[in-house]
């Protein structure tokens, strides 16, 4: 039997983005400038119409001074996360 992970909560995602970038007074065109990808791109994933690719969280992550596995943590924000490998 095959037990798959429960679905990630992509909304938490994209409201974290906004939360950061509110916290940081920054505009969609201030964010833009500083990860190098089109305020439209912005808006879309802030507004749920996109979700983005890896290499745009990566950027957003940089941008923010957010660590990667904090912002992604969010996914997790309904249900827990795993628990790390045993050593």
């Amino acid at each position: 039997m095959t037990i798959f992970p429960p679905d990630p909560d992509l909304n938490a995602l994209r409201l974290e983005l906004a939360r950061l970038r509110s916290e940081r007074g920054w505009t969609y065109d201030e964010l833009a400038a500083r990860t190098g990808l089109s305020r439209r791109t912005l808006i879309e994933i802030e507004q749920g119409r996109t979700i983005g690719t890896l290499k745009t969280w990566h950027a957003l992550a940089h941008a923010l001074g957010a660590p990667f596995d904090e912002l992604f943590s969010t996914l997790c924000a309904d249900h827990e996360p795993p628990a790390p490998p045993a050593s």
